[in-house]
């Protein structure tokens, strides 16, 4: 079946079926190929893969039969016309900048997004002359105002990690288009399971495939997503100069999350919904931020934007950050870990973690308190997970 006959179907028969071509040996499940290099059946053939003149396999930094599979499946359930997978979500942000910037230019970024994101455009991108612009996420005033002349990209994530706000992407898409810039989206938290970012006006979408793609916390990957012109030339470039590549093997276990992916999706939007509304009776909680929550400043924007609501929440205790502790610790089945995405809940205290790197004064601006506490609600029963939080805050 070629690609194009994939046209016809839907997102749940792209997750399983979309990218696979049979080899041969006529394998129900797809292969892995753990090979570094290929054979030309001549001096010819081999000049004409490595100058582009006739497509197929070079080299396994840049062109693997695994590794492209999973990337077509990607493209096809965001609704992309490309994909370059990589060896993480931060080597896609990062593989995105450098084939897209060059010094002098100018990124407008939402302030809330991943700690280490932020430490890469304030530490490392400005090394190289790119200077960035941080403004609220849902702040659109504050966007327009930040965009300079040689703005290039307006970067964000939504909902965002760790307070869940979501952005108005169709809004933020025109503002970017009006004035000649790319909208980038990293759509780690929703994944094209519930929400479609290109249907709404972006150019690029990020992916931290370690996390929901894959969905068990195996692998390390990552995937930037959009049009030919922009992938095909710029990121997939950088990626067969620089190397940060995926390895065939992740690529195949992400493979076989895709395919349960809406599945997982729903199982872990059920479960933050409800741990969600059980967490805001919880008297020493002060607020949850989850935008299934009627009470969520965005939650109108999220029931239109997206299919649901996500797996991800946060909450803030009364007593601070001693607290927020106490109550981790005294947790025995959630895990205590960063990641998030995975099958089993996790638990973290984004101050000194996942937002550590950052001063005082930027956690402050990002919304970051001392006794804010994010999980990543997974797939097991919602009353043992309500059971478990029970524990730390007192209400066993």
């Amino acid at each position: 079946m070629s690609m194009n006959e994939f046209d016809e179907f839907n997102f749940d028969t792209l997750a399983v079926r979309a990218g696979q071509l049979r080899t041969h040996e006529c394998e129900q499940a797809e292969p892995i190929f753990p090979t570094s290099s290929y054979v030309f059946g001549s001096a010819a053939e081999a000049a004409a893969r490595f100058s582009g003149e006739v497509p197929g396999n070079v080299y396994s930094r840049f062109t693997n039969p695994t590794v492209r599979t999973f990337e077509q499946r990607l493209a096809a359930l965001e609704g992309g016309e490309r994909c370059v997978a990589t060896s993480s979500g931060m080597a896609a942000i990062l593989s995105t900048f450098m084939a897209l910037l060059k010094s002098g230019d100018h990124i407008v970024s939402s302030r809330a997004i991943f700690g280490t994101t932020s430490v890469l455009l304030t530490n490392y991108m400005a090394k190289f002359g790119v200077e960035t612009t941080f403004v609220d996420l849902v702040d659109e005033a504050a966007w327009a105002a930040a965009i300079k002349p040689n703005t290039r990209l307006l970067f964000l994530e939504t909902p965002s990690n760790p307070l869940t706000q979501v952005a108005d992407l169709a809004r933020l898409a025109q503002l970017a288009h009006d004035n000649d810039c790319l909208l980038v989206v990293d759509n780690c938290f929703c994944t094209p399971a519930l929400q479609k970012p290109f249907e709404l006006g972006a150019d690029i979408v990020i992916h931290s495939a370690t996390k929901y793609l894959d969905g068990q916390g195996r692998c390390i990957g990552g995937a930037v997503v959009t049009k030919e012109e922009v992938v095909g030339l710029d990121v997939y470039g950088f990626l067969r100069t620089a190397g940060p590549t995926m390895s065939p093997f992740n690529a195949w276990v992400f493979m076989k999350g895709l395919e349960t992916l809406r599945l997982r999706m729903d199982a872990h939007c059920r479960n933050a919904q409800q741990l969600a509304e059980w967490l805001v009776e919880q008297p020493a909680v002060a607020a949850v931020h989850y935008p299934g929550l009627s009470t969520h400043p965005q939650h109108a924007l999220a029931a239109r934007q997206q299919r649901g609501f996500g797996g991800v929440l946060s909450f803030e205790l009364k007593e601070g950050k001693a607290a927020a502790w106490k109550m981790i610790d005294a947790t025995r089945m959630i895990s205590i870990t960063a990641n998030l995405g995975d099958a089993k809940s996790t638990i973290t205290h984004p101050a000194t973690t996942t937002h550590g790197r950052l001063t005082p004064e930027q956690r402050a601006n990002a919304g970051i308190a001392d006794g804010l506490v994010r999980i990543a609600v997974g797939l097991e029963d919602i009353d043992d997970i309500k059971a478990d939080l029970a524990r730390g805050l007192g209400s066993e």
